[in-house]
């Protein structure tokens, strides 16, 4: 069986998750306004099979949520320019490093981000 490649994802969110919730609010102080809201994620999927689970609320078979509830609400649209010049990553372990730090570095650029 081969080895699960996992993707690092971006998906641009309606502005109103900044007005709206107030954790993804508290996660950006550095957000002015100006660039977009965004959710970064890594998937085993592709990052469009990944997106239609956020969107349509995935539950695995025992019931858990699998997706983002920020995302499901607001998640607008795949955005390829911010993460395709990541290659697939071998290890899960490697790839939550990889997430943290393409979203860490999208804030620096001041984009408002959430990741998990």
């Amino acid at each position: 069986m081969p080895k699960a490649q996992y993707r690092i994802y971006v998906i641009e969110l309606s502005k109103r998750v900044f007005t709206e919730n107030a954790k993804f609010r508290a996660a950006n102080p550095q957000f002015n306004g100006v660039l977009e809201c965004l959710y970064v994620g890594m998937t085993s999927k592709t990052p469009k099979e990944r997106f239609i689970q956020h969107k349509t609320g995935y539950r695995n078979r025992k019931g858990y949520k699998l997706s983002s509830n920020i995302v499901q609400k607001y998640g607008s649209y795949l955005r390829p320019s911010l993460y395709n010049h990541i290659d697939p990553i071998s290890s899960r372990a490697e790839a939550l490093k990889m997430e943290e730090a393409l979203a860490l570095e999208l804030r620096r650029k001041r984009y408002a981000v959430w990741f998990n």
